[in-house]
């Protein structure tokens, strides 16, 4: 346990030293600023009412959840392994007195401690903004709910990464592992709407899984089915990744 902990904090040090993780930081931010002025704008120009302090997080979600933070979940998750193949690092890495599935083990933990970090950050800032211009419309049980609907958000886009992660030991090029998942990924965007009747089986619609959370009275059926559909992505990406992981030689 002490070298996985160990091999852990050296790769989250790794992924605070990486400028993606500032960017797509800096990037959400200004989609909050425009977002909320783009709801000021609508409200003082056409008289609409907008989002409220804690709709407009929702709103922030719904927009990053489906494109910032894929992209830099892939670009991150490329540098922890692609990035550090090319460099000839994982051989530094291997040369630890730690076992090949507790480093693998710690990168795709400090690739989810990345995800949930923007997804705090994002939430933070987005919640101080909405209170800023509408803070009458909040209660406690909203707040609570933007929260939760934030947090869950971790396991499709963690489920997403574990993907793009199985990607990067199959491909040794960092951007071919990039371009592949982008164009993956719109297949499957693409898939999804033109056989709309399969969508809820897709990793990407899964993104939309706090959606299932808003809602007055729970669908818990649905809810656990979509969870053990990703449970299921989960382990299958992790197993085959470790496997050509572990059967790689530097």
């Amino acid at each position: 346990m002490a070298a996985y902990k160990a091999a852990l904090i050296n790769e989250i040090e790794k992924l605070y030293k990486k400028k993606k993780a500032l960017v797509a930081l800096i990037i959400s931010l200004v989609v909050i600023v425009l977002g909320q002025l783009a709801v000021v704008g609508v409200r003082s120009g056409f008289g609409v009412r907008g989002a409220g302090s804690v709709e407009f997080p929702v709103l922030v979600l719904s927009v990053v959840v489906n494109t910032i933070l894929p992209l830099f979940t892939a670009l991150i998750a490329i540098d922890c392994f692609s990035g550090e193949f090319s460099h000839n690092l994982m051989r530094v890495t291997l040369t630890r007195p730690v076992s090949r599935l507790k480093i693998y083990t710690a990168k795709v933990t400090a690739i989810a401690v990345f995800i949930l970090a923007n997804l705090l950050i994002l939430m933070v800032f987005s919640m101080l903004a909405g209170f800023l211009f509408n803070a009458n419309s909040a209660t406690i049980t909203a707040v609570a709910r933007t929260v939760l609907v934030y947090v869950i958000s971790l396991f499709p886009l963690f489920t997403l990464a574990l993907g793009i992660v199985f990607l990067a030991n199959i491909l040794k090029s960092g951007t071919s592992v990039f371009f592949v998942a982008i164009i993956v990924f719109l297949a499957i965007k693409a898939f999804g709407i033109f056989f709309s009747e399969y969508a809820s089986l897709l990793i990407t619609t899964q993104l939309d899984w706090y959606n299932l959370w808003l809602a007055n009275s729970l669908p818990l059926a649905k809810i656990g089915r979509e969870f053990c559909l990703m449970l299921g992505y989960a382990l299958m990406f992790f197993a085959a990744g470790f496997y050509l992981f572990d059967k790689k030689e530097f």
